[in-house]
């Protein structure tokens, strides 16, 4: 407690210093509340991720700075998500860092422009379509940012804890992918289910900034086309309620959105779901 009465104190003094003197006898006491506020949310979400940084350290308090900054954007965003089941934005692990940090470390994918989907839609689909049901999902992951050979989850399984690597020989063949397709399914996404349900789970490759501060919800903002950096896996589709969406497993772990889960509205293209669609063959 000691450590982040002393965080809190040293915030709101310098808060005090560098507040506009005109304004300090207008303001002080909203913004010593604000402060106050802000570094116990913050000491809160050091204690809930884990974050050991020095007391005063530069680190700290630049760290904060990032928080202080990430509160706000959810603030913006959680403005337009008026609508029920609308997507939240909100404090998880990504919060201390800055929106470039963020991109930098996760936001790393890149594709090649895929063809237009030129097939047939399949008719007669289910309205509602999961392929966890079908024992064929791996677990949520967190796949962090490490390049290694791909290899079955039987030789290679998920302990969820910091260890060392195991690398494998380069004789080691590895997972083989005997085939795959790879289209651009935006403005089909009816025959893009249909795929779903025909092919398997769908890699895609999203634009995923906004994913930073997801908490739950179907996104219907805050997600652009043609800019796609993060690549996450189709594992089915919901068109039963209101709003219809994808079902997404991404690999940031269990502790970030949905249960490691995000869900994207159908239609619209949203976070460039559609611009690059892969069924693969194993």
């Amino acid at each position: 407690m000691r450590g982040r009465q002393v965080l809190v104190a040293v915030i709101i003094t310098a808060g005090a210093l560098v507040s506009p003197p005109c304004c300090r006898h207008v303001s002080s006491a909203e913004t010593r509340s604000e402060l106050n506020n802000s570094a116990v949310a913050f000491e809160s979400f050091r204690e809930q991720f884990h974050r050991r940084y020095e007391v005063n350290s530069e680190e700290l308090n630049r760290r904060y700075l990032y928080f202080q900054d990430a509160v706000k954007r959810h603030a913006f965003l959680n403005s337009f998500s008026t609508a029920p089941q609308s997507a939240k934005y909100g404090i998880n692990q990504f919060s201390d860092l800055s929106q470039k940090e963020f991109r930098d470390l996760y936001l790393r994918a890149s594709t090649d422009r895929a063809p237009l989907f030129s097939g047939l839609k399949i008719e007669g689909l289910p309205a509602k379509f999961d392929w966890r049901d079908k024992a064929v999902v791996a677990p949520v992951q967190n796949q962090q940012a490490t390049k290694v050979k791909l290899v079955p989850q039987s030789e290679y399984p998920y302990k969820a804890k910091t260890g060392i690597c195991h690398f494998f020989s380069q004789s080691h063949e590895g997972v083989v992918v005997k085939n795959f397709t790879a289209h651009n399914f935006s403005g089909q996404e009816k025959a893009m289910m249909g795929q779903l349900v025909q092919r398997g789970p769908l890699a895609v490759v999203v634009d995923a900034v906004s994913w930073q501060d997801y908490l739950g919800g179907i996104i219907q903002h805050h997600c652009s086309s043609q800019w796609s950096t993060h690549a996450v896996l189709v594992v089915g589709y919901d068109t039963t309620g209101e709003i219809p969406y994808w079902i997404v497993q991404n690999s940031w772990g269990t502790t970030w959105g949905d249960e490691g889960y995000v869900y994207i509205k159908i239609g619209g293209n949203i976070c460039g779901i559609a611009d690059s669609v892969a069924a693969v063959f194993l």
